[in-house]
């Protein structure tokens, strides 16, 4: 198991460094349609993106926690939610994050910030709802997992990895259509046009494919970490049979944030599935009760 968890992180890393290859194919594409032998629009577009991605990691949890509707809570408010949350900071030594409760009948929870000082942990009414104590704990160890294994930190820096390849191809598909590369009585160049019509439509797809793989890596590590926290993965289990028997989709749907959620907030066709941010619910509990003798 500790063996998976390590493996996990390190495709984590090798995801991430993907981002970084497509943005820099994207600045060097546009520093060609430019003609800029000087390099100036390929560094020029590193560091855009750059800045874009720091702003993204300080602000991008309280984005996240006002799209979902999220409202904080004190110990008064809930203390069910409360001190589970509190117990489980304790046994895994981190501070206790900021609780939030999301008036939403959809079962569901997730956690954002940017490190463990920085925290949140957010459910739904209906999970509140429809858990019992023991599943209640097993899905918050899991959010809480997040918090430790830094997944937060990660999922931040992909969210605004993502939008930064889909504005670059944005714009790289308008300089094709309208910048000043034209030629031959003010048409467009043909190669340069087409190159520009696959950035934008590539670019943004092999972002989203990116993005899913990270979160699927990430889902697998959290319920083997809420596992090992609680030493009783039949508790997470049981809450993950029930977010698949009667989840179903939030009220309010980002497909931004959808790699944030326990459970995949919105209902994917054939074709989405290939961008699914979660794994199977069954596989993941097929893995938590064939390594329960290890937690």
């Amino acid at each position: 198991m500790y063996r998976a968890i390590a493996a996990n992180k390190r495709n984590t890393y090798i995801i991430m460094a993907g981002f970084v290859l497509i943005v820099a194919a994207l600045g060097f594409l546009a520093a060609a349609m430019f003609g800029d032998g000087s390099g100036l629009i390929f560094w020029a577009v590193l560091a855009g993106a750059l800045i874009y991605v720091v702003i993204q990691y300080y602000q991008a949890g309280k984005q996240a926690l006002a799209m979902a509707g999220a409202q904080e809570i004190q110990k008064r408010d809930n203390p069910r939610l409360y001190r589970i949350v509190e117990n489980l900071a304790i046994t895994m030594g981190l501070p206790t994050p900021k609780v939030y409760i999301v008036n939403d009948p959809a079962p569901n929870a997730f956690a954002t910030g940017r490190d463990p000082e920085h925290a949140a942990v957010a459910a739904t009414t209906g999970l509140l709802d429809l858990m019992d104590d023991t599943e209640l704990e097993g899905v918050m160890a899991h959010e809480m997992a997040h918090v430790k294994n830094l997944d937060i930190r990660v999922t931040t820096i992909v969210f605004g990895l993502v939008v930064v390849v889909g504005l670059l191809a944005d714009f790289l598909a308008r300089m094709a259509f309208f910048g000043g590369m034209r030629r031959n009585g003010g048409g467009a160049h043909p190669v340069l046009l087409i190159v520009g019509i696959l950035a934008m439509v590539l670019a943004p797809l092999l972002a989203g494919v990116i993005q899913a793989a990270v979160s699927r890596q990430r889902e697998y590590l959290a319920d083997a970490t809420g596992a090992l926290t609680t030493r009783h993965p039949e508790g997470l289990a049981s809450a993950l049979n029930k977010l698949g028997e009667y989840g179903r989709p939030l009220k309010r749907q980002q497909a931004s944030m959808a790699h944030l959620w326990m459970a995949d907030p919105i209902q994917p066709g054939v074709i989405d599935r290939m961008f699914q941010t979660h794994p199977p619910i069954p596989e993941r509990i097929k893995r938590l009760m064939d390594n329960r003798a290890r937690f």
